[in-house]
C-alpha cells in the first residue's frame, strides 16, 4: 500500500487535526482496520484516537481517496464524535460461547 497525505489541518477548537489521503493498492480493497492501522504507523498514533470520515473508491482503480480525524487522546474524541463513527472501523469484541 502506498499512502500519501494531501492534507493536514489543525482545527484547535475541535481538539483535532484533519487529515486527507490518497491510499494506492493492489490486489483486494483494503478494510477501515488495514487503513487506520496504516494511517497510525505513518503518523505514529494510537488507533483510538483516529476516525475514518470518509473512503471514496472509483470502479477499476486501485486507488481510494478519504479523509480522517485524529484526536489528541480517546476522551476528546468520545466527546466529539458521535458513537455509531467512532465505533465503526475499530475491532469488535470477541464473544464467549
Amino acid at each position: 500500500m502506498d499512502f500519501e497525505i494531501t492534507s493536514d489541518k489543525r482545527n484547535e477548537l475541535l481538539s483535532r487535526r484533519e487529515v486527507q489521503f490518497t491510499l494506492k493498492y493492489d490486489g483486494a480493497t483494503p478494510s477501515r482496520m488495514q487503513i487506520i492501522g496504516k494511517l497510525c504507523a505513518l503518523l505514529n498514533i494510537k488507533e483510538h484516537q483516529v476516525t475514518l470520515d470518509t473512503l471514496h473508491s472509483s470502479f477499476g482503480k486501485t486507488e481510494i481517496s478519504g479523509s480522517a480525524r485524529i484526536y489528541e487522546t480517546e476522551e476528546v474524541r468520545n466527546k466529539t464524535e458521535r458513537p455509531h463513527l467512532a465505533a465503526r472501523g475499530m475491532p469488535k469484541a470477541k464473544e464467549e460461547a
